[in-house]
């Protein structure tokens, strides 16, 4: 009805309005909004209309009280933009991969492809029985034994399990000293109650090498009633470390007390059988063709776990080219290099060749007083390889480098080692120098 009288007035405005085309132009771009005994509305589309009309008001009024026939007061008002509903164009829906990540699990670690044998078989029925029932069958779940044997594995898979059945689910797999270090950082900025929010309302909660809180009172203290909040609630809690509870030294009774009320596993160093088993599924994930009886000599050569896959690795790459397969006479050459390639030593001035070339920078401003961010921090690398590789003591180290003190060693060795902790990239650049260093002798 509004709509059709103001079309109607505004024929009559442009045939009787004289010498106004602008303001006509502007009108016919305008609603009416309401019309009374005395008042007439009219939405105009911005600001700049309106202040155009309101200087013309007058002539405006008066062509309008002629057409309605009585005195009309115009109202002008700019018309309030409606706001679009805010869609995402793209609804971002994580890949399961991106649940693991955020996680903290590494794609690699599931129950399909860990081998047992009577070694672990304990440890893998008891991580298999939590997954089935979390936080009802064992609780804490209590993993420990030595480097490589299998512990990180068989939690992670708990944890891939639960978030496979359930992506809302809230699980969060964390190193020992990542907890140490978030507590402080929390408290330092005072945000402790964030803190907690992100630990204690978990569904699963898995703590990696937890000896490293032992000895830290405060560390200790929230990790007590972070523990007991979680039991509490039916959240599981899986812990691994190197040594059983009643071992790890400077460790709170209550927290020893707490460890124990769950099933604590002995893992022991995987046998001969078991290190085949490990590495011809390592060989089979990364598609690499193996004789039994090569992987067999690698067996009995390597005993540690972890080294298994990094000497199949070095055995493919040599042969890479060469041989569709890895046999017994690549193994045999292999160890046979390797063997000769233990006689040679790394020097300091290795380390120093292979981080500066890295970092493209030069060895002479290793030992200089710079401390810009692109020398400190190569520096600062090589301080960690040569104490940590190397078993150079601080004193030595500061000489060589030309500092101050041992202090500024030791600094630059707890900086490096927590930036490896936080930032996995970082990480990756330093093993690459110290695989280097090993790869060139």
């Amino acid at each position: 009805m509004l709509h059709s009288v103001w079309n109607e007035f505004l024929e009559y405005f442009k045939k009787n309005s004289g010498e106004t085309p602008v303001v006509f132009d502007l009108l016919r771009l305008t609603e009416l909004e309401n019309l009374t005994e005395t008042e007439i509305g009219v939405l105009c589309s911005d600001n700049g209309a309106k202040f155009y009309l309101e200087r013309k008001r007058d002539d405006v009024e008066k062509i309008i009280s002629s057409y309605f026939k009585k005195k009309l007061t115009v109202k002008i008002v700019v018309k309030q933009k409606q706001r679009k509903k805010e869609t995402p164009l793209l609804s971002f829906q994580p890949t399961q991969e991106d649940v693991f990540a955020r996680a903290g699990l590494y794609p690699k670690y599931r129950f399909e492809n860990f081998a047992v044998s009577q070694t672990n078989n304990v440890a893998f029925a008891a991580a298999q029985a939590v997954s089935q029932n979390p936080g009802r069958s064992y609780n804490p779940l209590f993993l420990y034994g030595g480097v490589g044997v299998g512990k990180t594995h068989l939690a992670q898979s708990v944890a891939r399990l639960m978030l496979e059945k359930g992506r809302d689910k809230k699980v969060l797999f964390c190193p020992g000293d990542r907890f140490t270090n978030e507590l402080i950082e929390s408290i330092q900025d005072k945000s402790t109650i964030r803190f907690r929010k992100k630990y204690r309302y978990l569904d699963m909660f898995i703590v990696d090498d937890i000896q490293f809180i032992a000895g830290k009172q405060t560390v200790q203290e929230e990790f007590f009633h972070t523990f007991n909040s979680m039991v509490a609630a039916g959240s599981q809690v899986i812990l691994t470390s190197d040594r059983h509870p009643s071992s790890i030294k400077n460790l709170e009774d209550r927290l020893r007390s707490r460890f124990s009320g769950g099933l604590i596993v002995d893992i022991q160093p995987p046998d001969f059988e078991l290190r085949t088993a490990i590495l011809l599924i390592k060989a089979k994930e990364k598609n690499i063709e193996i004789d039994m009886e090569a992987a067999k000599i690698i067996s009995e050569q390597i005993a540690d776990s972890r080294a298994l896959e990094g000497t199949l690795l070095s055995i493919y790459a040599k042969t890479l080219g060469l041989k569709e397969r890895i046999d017994i006479e690549a193994v045999e050459l292999f160890f046979q290099d390797s063997s000769e390639k233990k006689n040679k030593k790394i020097t300091p001035q290795d380390v120093i060749r292979a981080t500066c070339s890295l970092y493209n920078v030069r060895s002479s401003h290793i030992k200089s007083p710079s401390r810009s961010n692109n020398v400190a921090l190569p520096r600062q690398i090589i301080m960690y390889i040569l104490r940590k590789e190397l078993k150079i003591n601080l004193e030595q180290i500061a000489h060589m480098l030309k500092r101050k003190d041992h202090t500024t060693v030791m600094h630059g060795c707890e900086k490096i080692s927590n930036m490896m902790i936080k930032n996995q990239s970082f990480k990756t650049e330093v093993d690459r120098i110290i695989n280097s260093l090993a790869s060139s002798t």
